[in-house]
Formats: structure tokens, sequence, C-alpha cells
């Protein structure tokens, strides 16, 4: 990995490559939500030799078993629920070594009240695991995102005034319940109990990488719907708004969210404060969808005017077509309700065109970016490297 922001995180890298011997595992990273979108990255990342504050050592947490395409970073894995008291207890209040702590890890349930109190209750078990427990805890990063400032899914276009875009990290919260919020008044509460602990909050728009287990995998989602319209024969509808269509849009690389956690774990900088993260460019979702079109050799649609698509009507019904690609091109076994969520790819595409603005994490030494164009791409070649499509 070429640290191309690495005047941003000032100090700390700069001490690293000056000492002549780095002293074994300089800093202790344990990731909640290891297998996600992001965890998965942070796996990846922190173990390399070149990352600033390492050397690191790395402990990874997720609720089901170290899965194939995660097994060859390394890491120490350990299988925890971490909605589980007892579990998290007695897994994590043992790991007295941690010096940071990424939290990138959430659970969907039906109503947001639920998710505030399932959610609250996952961090918090997490957090009464280690900060009496690790006394060389330096800092906690807190992974929310896009909806601190939209609000819940099940509150979508209800709130008679909305914040205007570009979103930036001043804005008032919303008179809404939203785990996000949650989350930070848990944080900001419980680093209070252990003195010189410092924290950050990221938060993403919509996040392009790679997790065959994330509740939240675009790309996977539309690699599995242009698979199958490549298998059957079948245009690639666009199933999405007008103005998502045509409209600017922006989103997060999951890389590029795993090295502003990285910068704000280690710059000074960037302690105590709240950073939006995303590629630091706009694209148009009419444009993607070519390349969409061209990756999978399918011929290409256009947004159908005056007629609503969406991907939950297309694609139900196909997981029997799914199975027989899965058999008939040696895929990694997985079922389509696991790699489609058509439910997730209809409200990011089929609502309007939201924007962040990076100025702050730039003012405060973040330089990092991405070209969301060859994001895109490279995580559709993921995909496929991983035989999760043909």
């Amino acid at each position: 990995m070429g640290w191309s922001w690495a005047g941003a995180v000032g100090a700390a890298k700069k001490q690293n490559e000056e000492d002549e011997a780095p002293r074994e595992h300089e800093s202790i990273a344990l990731i909640i939500g290891v297998t996600g979108l992001v965890g998965n990255n942070l796996a990846e990342i922190l173990p390399l030799s070149d990352t600033p504050g390492g050397p690191w050592k790395v402990y990874g947490v997720a609720r089901r078993p170290r899965p194939s395409w995660n097994d060859d970073y390394p890491i120490n894995y350990i299988q925890c629920d971490v909605l589980d008291r007892e579990d998290t207890q007695a897994k994590l209040s043992t790991l007295t070594d941690i010096t940071h702590l990424f939290y990138a890890t959430w659970t969907n349930r039906p109503s947001e009240a639920e998710n505030c109190e399932a959610n609250g209750r996952m961090l918090q078990n997490v957090l009464d695991a280690l900060i009496p427990n690790s006394p060389n805890l330096k800092h906690i990063c807190l992974q929310t995102g896009r909806k601190h400032y939209i609000g819940p899914f099940e509150a979508f276009g209800k709130f008679e005034t909305q914040l205007e875009t570009p979103y930036s990290e001043d804005m008032p919260r919303l008179n809404y319940i939203n785990f996000y919020y949650t989350l930070e008044d848990i944080l900001c509460k419980e680093v209070q109990k252990k003195a010189g602990l410092t924290w950050s909050v990221h938060r993403p728009g919509t996040i392009f990488g790679f997790s065959p287990y994330s509740m939240m995998n675009l790309v996977g989602t539309l690699c599995a719907y242009a698979a199958i319209c490549k298998h059957e024969g079948m245009v690639l509808r666009f199933p999405g708004s007008k103005e998502v269509w045509d409209g600017y849009s922006d989103c997060s690389d999951a890389d590029l969210i795993a090295e502003h956690q990285i910068w704000a774990a280690v710059d000074p900088h960037a302690k105590n404060e709240a950073f939006n993260v995303n590629n630091g460019d706009v694209f148009k979702w009419k444009h993607l969808w070519k390349v969409l079109a061209e990756e999978f050799g399918v011929e290409c649609g256009e947004y159908e005017e005056g007629q609503r698509l969406t991907f939950e009507e297309l694609m139900k019904d196909k997981g029997g077509v799914w199975d027989e690609m899965v058999r008939e091109n040696g895929l990694t076994p997985t079922r389509l309700e696991d790699v489609g969520l058509w439910w997730f790819a209809d409200v990011i595409l089929g609502n309007k065109c939201f924007l962040d603005t990076m100025n702050k994490s730039k003012e405060h030494g973040f330089l990092g970016f991405r070209n969301s164009k060859k994001s895109f791409v490279s995580w559709i070649h993921k995909v496929k490297a991983h035989k999760i499509v043909p």
C-alpha cells in the first residue's frame, strides 16, 4: 500500500520511519465488524509494514465463523456476538493489550427504536469489556454514516425541514431518533471514564467495497443483478429515479475509509472530532451504469421515463436462477438473498442525490482521495476474483 496521503499523518508516520528498529507491535488494534465492508479492509491494511502507527498487531471480531475471503490476513480472528453481553465479556475483556478500537459494525432491526436499543447495547458491551481492562487504550474510531444527516430508512422524506447538501459535520441533528446519535452519545460518555482516551467518528456515504456478509453491499448487489441479466440475456435496465440517473452522486471507497480511520487513530490533529469521508469527486449513475454493463457484457439500458422499476420487482423469484448459475460456473456457494440486497439498492438508486463535503477532513490534514469510476471497477473485479459472480 502506497500512502499517497502520507503527509497527512504528520509526526506519527515520520517518527515511525526515523526509528532504526521499530518496537514489535507498536500498536494493537481491535476491529469490531472485521468481515464488513470496511472492517475487511482494515484487516488487510493495518498489518502492512508501511501502515502509519505500526507495526500493528490486529484482533478482528465478527459474529460468524471466519470466511475464506478473509482468512489470508495476518490477524487474530475472534468469533463473538457483541450483542451478547456475556460472550463479549468472556472473549474481549481478556484483550488487555489493545491500544486502538475500530468499531465498524451494526445490526438491523424492524424499527429505528429497536435499532437504537440493539446497536447501543452492542457498542456498550464492547466498551464495558474493553475500557476497564485495556490500560493502554488510546483511541476509538466509531463508524456511522450519512444517515446522520438524512435520517433512518423509516423516516426518509418525512422531515418538514431537510438539511441542504452538501452535508457538513457542524449541521444540527435531525429531530428524529437515530441509532447513529445513540452510538455517538454512548461513545462520548464512555471515553470520559479513562483519562487521555480520544475518539473520532467517521461518516461515509454509499460505500463501494467487498463483503458478501455486508447488509449494505451495493457493488456486490449490482454485480449479482448484472450477472443474472447476462445469464438470462436481459437488458441491464435501470431500477431507479431520474434524479439519481442524471444527478451528481458521491461514494466512499472502503479502502479510503479504512485509511481515514487509521489517520484519525494516529494523528493528534484528528482527535475528538467527527468527519465525513468520501472519495472527493462526483459521478453520475448513468455513466457508471455503462461501466457495469461493459464489465458483464450486457446491453446497457437507459432510464425509462414514466415507468418506476425496482430491483425487488425485477429480481423476485430469481433464487432458482442464481442456484443454477452457482452450479454451472463453480461459484462460491451463496444464496441470492444474501448476495442481492435489493431493498438497499432500491433505497440508494431510487431516492435522491446526496453529497457531503470533505473540507473538514482536508483542513485537519487528511488528503486522501479515490477516483470513483476506478473504485467501482476495482470492486467489481474483486467480486469476480472471489467467485461470487461469474
